[in-house]
């Protein structure tokens, strides 16, 4: 039974605050990526090739490997748009062409704008292949609008510890506000447009009541069973991703008798083309043309061995 209420906003109180209604509910699907590792995409698929602002969605594991198994993506280049992978288990090591390189633990976040192009490779963290251990994490696909498209790649990585967290003052609810703002608390990362990255975690039985911009595209993309979307409060399984509509000043999710996790993801559409070849996402066709071959005559430049 719903006994409690959190909201992330005070009401407005110059008008009626409107909810949105879930529009579709569409489950991830199982594929294979890099050098093999399984992930579980929402999108894009063969019913939902994207979601304007965003490409790409995937859930990587979890999955526990035994020593010397685990896997990644190998050296592979991007340009035009940003990749975001948010680390919940497990370590991964990260190295670029412009010299770069890292790793990504648990509740680590990177955010990588490629802009005009860079080479980069994801894999298994010295310590996760020798010995195994579970991975488990996330990699979001932000498009870039045009004017940001061949800006010079940068990186934002943030540790875990400096995320910002905040919590409902009953400690039913707590965030991890990756983009945007959620519980009167902003992010610490810069993002080229508009954009919500945040993971919820609900005690059983809370509510919550959240605020959403204006002209945003919202949905949720389900860790748990257990939850209910929306002003008909909808019911979703595990993997599953929740798309709001897109007219309303707020959403509603419950957890029923279990505990409940979820991202929720949104931002302002960019309303341009979008023309897509494997790692390359531009604007026109020509651009990908130009981008496939910068790529080929060495322009991205190569991962130092």
């Amino acid at each position: 039974m719903i006994d409690h209420i959190s909201h992330t906003v005070a009401a407005a109180r110059s008008r009626d605050v409107v909810a949105r209604a879930v529009r579709q509910v569409v489950p991830a699907q199982r594929t294979v990526e890099g050098a093999g590792f399984v992930v579980h995409r929402p999108f894009p698929t063969r019913t939902l090739t994207d979601f304007d602002p965003f490409l790409l969605l995937d859930e990587m594991g979890p999955v526990d490997y035994a020593p010397g198994q685990a896997v990644g993506a190998p050296a592979h280049p991007h340009r035009g748009f940003e990749t975001v992978t948010y680390m919940l288990e497990g370590e991964f090591a990260h190295r670029d062409s412009a010299g770069h390189a890292g790793t990504l633990g648990p509740g680590d976040v990177q955010w990588m704008t490629a802009g005009v192009g860079v080479v980069h490779s994801e894999m298994p963290a010295a310590s996760l292949f020798e010995h195994g251990g579970r991975s488990h994490g996330f990699q979001l696909w932000v498009n870039l609008p045009r004017r940001d498209k061949m800006m010079a790649p940068r990186y934002q990585e943030l540790p875990g510890a400096h995320i910002p967290v905040a919590r409902t003052p009953d400690g039913r609810i707590d965030v991890k506000i990756i983009a945007g703002e959620a519980l009167g608390v902003s992010a610490a990362i810069q993002t080229r447009t508009p954009i919500l990255f945040q993971h919820f975690r609900m005690q059983p039985g809370a509510t919550l009541v959240h605020s959403v911009p204006d002209g945003f595209r919202v949905f949720a993309y389900t860790l748990d069973n257990g939850g209910r979307y929306g002003v008909q409060q909808t019911a979703a399984g595990a993997r599953q991703m929740v798309m709001f509509d897109n007219v309303g000043d707020t959403i509603t999710i419950s957890a029923t008798d279990r505990p409940l996790q979820f991202l929720l993801i949104g931002g302002v559409p960019l309303n341009e083309p979008v023309v897509r070849y494997g790692p390359f996402v531009m604007n026109t066709e020509d651009e990908i043309r130009q981008a496939v071959a910068d790529y080929r005559s060495g322009k991205f430049g190569h991962i130092a061995a």
